[in-house]
Order: C-alpha cells, then sequence, then structure tokens
C-alpha cells in the first residue's frame, strides 16, 4: 500500500513540475510579445482581448514605449 502511494505521488509531483516548466516557458513567450507588439503599438485593450488576460496585467508587463 505504501508503495502504491509514493509512486502515485512521485508520477503526480512528476507531471506538476512538468506542467509547471511548460508554463514558465508559455508565459515567457507570451509576455516577450506583449513587450515586442507593444513597441509596434498596439494596444494594451487589443493585447488583452485576444490573450483573455487583463488590460491592467498587460499594460504592466509592456508598459507604452518612452518618446
Amino acid at each position: 500500500m505504501t508503495s502504491d502511494a509514493e509512486a502515485q505521488i512521485r508520477e503526480a509531483a512528476r507531471k506538476r513540475e512538468k506542467s509547471k516548466a511548460a508554463f514558465e516557458r508559455d508565459d515567457a513567450a507570451l509576455r516577450e510579445l506583449f513587450v515586442t507588439w507593444r513597441t509596434q503599438g498596439v494596444g494594451p485593450s487589443d493585447m488583452a482581448r485576444w490573450s483573455g488576460m487583463t488590460r491592467e496585467w498587460v499594460a504592466k508587463i509592456a508598459p507604452a514605449p518612452k518618446s
């Protein structure tokens, strides 16, 4: 019984770690796109709508370029 618990917990932890790494990779790529397109003049409201994020979150990640 203990070995079943250990195996299941180890497998779940492994899956979680793999998912976390994928999330962090994809999150970094999305943030990079926000910054890139913000410098090209795309507004945070549009990017928020397209991504499902809030406008405030996008604006925080990709503030308006300095003139």
